[in-house]
């Protein structure tokens, strides 16, 4: 394990060590989230013009989701290791490959390859993801939903940009001599790079190793066993909260990607726009998605830790069901019925990710919490992978109604453990 040097002093140098920090994973996060947000929004587009169908385009958002949740043990195995600065670095580095697989992929309309680079291109939704978990490092028990809230909140900068930079990416696609939506991805892999070297760079001293020293001295670290996965997400299990926490971020994600990833397609049948306008629109419901998502999240921090993290749970839960509804009603030509749905569903992400994770976080020993928080997080994509394999052909069998309806029916198992709690 790399040594860093401590900090002299204790509680005046731990909290500047943690304001850096989280000052750190913001800057890296919400630069991040430009690159992501531009791939979310032309991913499924690009692999529905690759393969020619709608349900390509489920296959496309699923990939990167899928590859968020599979990468997301390994990375948090190299964190736990290594640090959280060797985890973040090479997990973004990773994404980079991704993207240029992605383009190499559109400029030879393979979809096959372009599946792989999407979810190479997930290792920076994972990232992204990780990222508050390290914020908390170094919190302090009364104050850790804000610090995991307030790296959450900054993916804001970049995500709400980020969908509206589709259309200047597809100039620069063409301007390339690549397929207009591919253009995007060399925009991300740009941004991502950036991140990459900053992160590798700016997060000095590691928070993860900092506070293992700090409580445990400068000893190597454990030695894990192969299923320690298992083994940490079973230890959250067996602890009510953890229970909560787990279920809350599972089912939050899958219906927050469930309907998300279907409403550009959705939103494609509209009639009466040309193909540039029906991007530009695209972008903008995405990015009011996108605000929800992250703009109210430290308010969303203040009230898991004031009101309490089941109260939060709940909110969410309720606000997922209204969006299911109003976005679910709503003909493919009403952007603002849409934004307005898809606004609530981002509202309800953020509440049952924030709280859900705080509770994952303090449901078991610190010296397993980065193992199951990886684990979180693989189930965390893994539900929303399946929604987003079936969005696809949901959506030819019956609509974009069938496919609100549907993710709808997934609050239900949280609704059964929060009463059970």
């Amino acid at each position: 394990m790399t040594t860093e040097p401590l900090t002299t002093g204790v509680a005046p140098d731990v909290e500047r060590v943690q304001r850096r920090t989280v000052g750190v994973l913001s800057g890296a996060v919400a630069l991040g989230g430009l690159g992501i947000t531009v791939g979310i929004t032309v991913g499924g587009l690009l692999a529905r013009d690759v393969a020619g169908t709608d349900a390509a385009a489920g296959l496309g958002q699923t990939a990167g989701v899928l590859g968020a949740a599979v990468l997301a043990v390994p990375l948090a195995r190299l964190s736990d290791r290594a640090g959280r600065r060797a985890g973040l670095a090479a997990g973004y580095a990773v994404a980079v490959g991704g993207a240029v697989l992605t383009v190499v992929a559109a400029a030879l309309s393979s979809l096959p390859l372009l599946l792989a680079g999407l979810f190479a291109f997930g290792a920076a939704t994972a990232c992204s993801l990780q990222a508050r978990y390290a914020a908390a490092d170094l919190a302090v028990p009364e104050r850790r939903g804000r610090a995991l809230s307030l790296v959450v909140w900054a993916t804001t900068v970049g995500s709400v940009v980020g969908p509206n930079l589709a259309g200047p990416g597809a100039d620069l696609g063409r301007a390339l001599g690549l397929p207009a939506l591919g253009g995007g991805f060399v925009l991300a892999a740009a941004v991502l790079a950036v991140v990459a070297v900053g992160l590798q760079l700016a997060l000095r001293p590691d928070p993860l190793l900092l506070a293992r020293r700090l409580r445990d001295g400068a000893g190597p670290a454990p030695v894990r066993p192969r299923r320690a996965t298992r083994a940490a997400l079973a230890a959250v299990w067996a602890d009510p909260g953890g229970r909560l926490g787990i279920v809350a971020v599972v089912v939050s994600h899958a219906v927050m990607v469930g309907v998300m990833v279907m409403t550009p397609v959705h939103m494609g049948h509209a009639g009466g726009h040309d193909d540039a306008t029906t991007l530009r629109l695209v972008g903008l419901v995405i990015s009011v998605h996108v605000a929800g998502m992250y703009l109210f999240s430290p308010l969303v921090g203040l009230l898991a830790d004031r009101v309490g993290r089941r109260a939060t749970v709940a909110a969410g839960g309720l606000l997922l069901l209204a969006a299911a509804v109003i976005a679910g009603t709503a003909p493919p030509e009403a952007t603002a019925r849409l934004s307005v749905g898809l606004l609530l569903l981002g509202l309800g992400w953020s509440c049952g990710l924030i709280a859900g994770s705080t509770l994952v976080t303090e449901s078991v020993s610190a010296e397993v919490r980065p193992t199951a928080q990886g684990g979180t997080d693989l189930l965390m994509g893994l539900g929303a992978a399946v929604a987003g394999a079936v969005g696809g052909p949901l959506l030819a069998l019956g609509g974009f109604g069938l496919v609100a309806g549907v993710s709808a029916v997934l609050v239900v198992p949280l609704a059964l453990v929060w009463v059970r709690r």
